[in-house]
């Protein structure tokens, strides 16, 4: 029974932030039209959250592994919780922003201690266990779009934050009273590595958000943007190698497995979560939907993960790594071809689709794309450290979750600067469908199966 209660909490803390991050895009066109701001200026409130979660996912993520998960956990939930009220109540998308920051440093770290507490509870049967929270988040991006779309047309864009009040102190009620966690490790977080980090980090997304201004005094602030992202990076790896609890582990890093998973997560996070992010305004600027309608076309993409996702970790033993993510990445390829295609209607033998009907296909037929690589990719190498699940998550979910905030700045500054939103959308998604690309050579540097002696570790989710 305690264990059940357990997961009870787990899941409605992960159902809390996948719902919001998808009621955050539906709501995303009305917030800059409210705000009469520009697209790369709005484009803030996606980015400066996958920026933030990416420098909390390994922070946090390690701080679970050496200060017990419980209490991380509750941290994290709190954190978002405070932040989807700022959100609620922020005058101006500045302030906006700034709430979604804080938002951001709860949320980045709830998937990777949550992968860690059920490893806990469950040690005898984690990989049955963990398999079965892979479908949790896509769960919650059904939800999210439909209840989102919803709630902005009927109330504004204000409720999808104030949504999130009841419900994240709800979830830290019960977290307080039914987990428990191991009695930590103890230690230090490398809190100079992690400034590190994030400073080149944002230093590098205010350079791209800089490139489309239009006032060129103000631009070319953009130069000693990007020299200085480039001089906190190298800062960060050189203290990394000397660094005694180091949050990112170079020379692990240094493995060509883990090299290549974890570039392969960063351009699938730039081709996939990016632009999923951006999917409503798609839907809202191409195709004329309504917000709701541009909410219920994501419901299908979030069943195909669903499905695809529970079909491939029950046969990932049978089919390995590598032919999952082939196939899931060619279809993910090809659904990105497609919606830049923009099709409005399309005759086969005597029906006729509508562009509605074509949209919600291409949506159902890019999740299973995903659901299928996801499994495998989420599980490339997490055998090589099954000591430190939850360090290796949020290193792999950073990768992801930054790879995803710089599509987001690029893509914003493209939509921005080429002023037609039919030629945008074309150049953002046959580009990202090259890119994308690239992921197939990492593939075959992957563990091509799991390992035996290990299959614990297998089906863990990082998003």
């Amino acid at each position: 029974m305690f264990k059940i209660l357990c997961c009870c909490a787990i899941i409605l803390g992960l159902l809390l932030v996948s719902i919001s991050g998808a009621t955050v895009s539906v709501a995303f066109p009305q917030i800059t039209t409210v705000f009469s701001t520009s697209l790369i200026t709005a484009g803030w409130i996606l980015s400066i959250y996958q920026l933030t979660a990416s420098v909390a996912m390994p922070l946090l993520g390690k701080a679970g592994d050496v200060f017990g998960q419980k209490r991380l956990f509750m941290l994290c939930i709190t954190f978002f919780t405070a932040g989807s009220l700022f959100c609620a109540i922020a005058p101006n998308i500045q302030c906006l922003i700034v709430a979604r920051l804080l938002q951001a440093l709860g949320g980045g770290g709830i998937i990777p201690i949550s992968i860690g507490i059920i490893a806990e509870q469950f040690p005898e049967s984690r990989q049955q266990a963990i398999g079965l929270f892979a479908s949790i988040p896509p769960i919650g991006q059904i939800i999210g779009p439909n209840i989102g779309g919803w709630m902005v047309d009927s109330f504004g864009w204000e409720s999808i934050f104030w949504f999130n009040v009841p419900f994240g102190v709800l979830v830290l009620i019960i977290s307080f009273f039914i987990l428990k966690s191991r009695k930590s490790e103890g230690g230090k977080i490398d809190l100079l590595g992690a400034g590190l980090f994030s400073g080149g980090l944002c230093a590098l997304m205010f350079a791209l958000g800089e490139l489309g201004n239009k006032n060129s005094s103000i631009s070319i602030l953009s130069i000693p943007l990007f020299v200085i992202a480039i001089i906190f990076i190298i800062l960060f790896a050189r203290h990394e190698k000397h660094a005694n609890n180091p949050i990112i582990d170079l020379q692990v890093l240094q493995e060509k497995p883990f090299i290549a998973a974890n570039i392969f997560h960063f351009v699938f996070g730039i081709s996939v979560l990016g632009v999923g992010a951006l999917l409503p305004l798609y839907a809202v600027t191409i195709y004329k939907m309504t917000t709701l309608q541009s909410g219920l076309i994501i419901t299908p993409k979030s069943v195909g993960a669903i499905l695809a996702t529970i079909i491939t970790s029950e046969r990932i033993k049978k089919w390995g790594y590598r032919i999952p993510m082939l196939i899931g990445t060619a279809i993910v390829l090809l659904c990105l071809i497609l919606l830049g295609m923009q099709l409005h209607s399309i005759n086969i033998g005597n029906f006729r689709l509508d562009s509605m009907t074509l949209v919600v296909i291409i949506m159902l037929v890019l999740g299973t794309g995903i659901g299928i690589a996801n499994p495998a990719a989420n599980n490339a190498c997490i055998e090589l450290m099954p000591e430190r699940v939850s360090t290796i998550s949020g290193v792999r979910g950073m990768f992801r979750q930054t790879g995803s905030a710089l599509s987001i700045n690029l893509a914003t500054l493209l939509l921005q600067n080429l002023g037609d939103m039919t030629v945008g959308f074309k150049v953002v998604l046959w580009g990202l469908a090259g890119i994308l690309v690239v992921c197939i050579p990492l593939i075959f540097m992957m563990p091509s199966a799991p390992v035996k002696s290990t299959t614990s570790t297998e089906n863990i989710i990082t998003n």
